[in-house]
């Protein structure tokens, strides 16, 4: 990519994110620190940037972060974008045309413990990025499927309350938690070891209703 065209990525992108954020789908506060997050999402999954053609999933995509930032920032990268509502997907399919990464880069549009049974989808993703989706059982439970054995899961996640991580609950899925990492923000990180059962993820809204740990 050239510097040019590496500009205007960014430029079209920082029009995006604030159009995302007067929306409400980014959240509250400047672009500037949501994007300061996803970069460090990015130095988070680092050491995993092992391959030059990475399929990553963006679970839970709202406002388009971090997987926008981060698939302008890694061109070889492929990307889905997976997100239940209507209206943000809609704006989300707009933006991957205007910042010219449709060509690799989808989304796909339902409730994640349906969308992860779909063939295309399950077990085909070295990466899983996770920035708000939901608690860490209902978030584990759906990234793991998504997972090939050895892709890994990030996950931004407040450092106060590591014990919400269970060791057991992640091993039923398949997935060992390797490292936390601070950065600024905090993130989780485990790796699948081993498929995640077919059982998984369980029927829509029953991973949130009976959690795994």
């Amino acid at each position: 990519m050239s510097s040019a065209s590496s500009s205007n990525g960014e430029d079209e992108l920082h029009h995006v994110l604030n159009e995302a954020r007067d929306l409400g789908y980014l959240g509250p506060g400047p672009v500037a620190v949501h994007r300061a997050h996803s970069l460090a999402f990015g130095r988070a999954c680092a050491p995993f940037l092992n391959s030059s053609a990475l399929r990553i999933a963006d679970l839970g995509s709202g406002g388009g972060l971090p997987g926008l930032e981060l698939a302008l920032a890694w061109p070889a990268s492929r990307w889905v974008f997976l997100d239940v509502n209507q209206r943000r997907m809609a704006t989300l399919e707009i933006a991957l045309d205007r910042l010219r990464i449709s060509g690799r880069a989808t989304i796909a549009l339902g409730r994640a413990e349906d969308l992860v049974r779909r063939p295309d989808l399950r077990g085909s993703f070295d990466l899983v990025v996770a920035r708000g989706f939901a608690g860490p059982a209902v978030t584990a439970e759906c990234a793991a499927p998504l997972l090939r054995v050895g892709g890994h899961l990030v996950v931004s996640d407040p450092p106060e309350d590591r014990a919400r991580w269970s060791v057991g609950g992640l091993s039923e899925l398949g997935l060992v938690g390797e490292r936390e990492v601070h950065d600024g923000f905090a993130f989780f990180v485990a790796c699948l070891v081993q498929p995640a059962p077919d059982r998984f993820p369980r029927r829509v809204g029953i991973p949130a209703k009976r959690p795994l740990f």
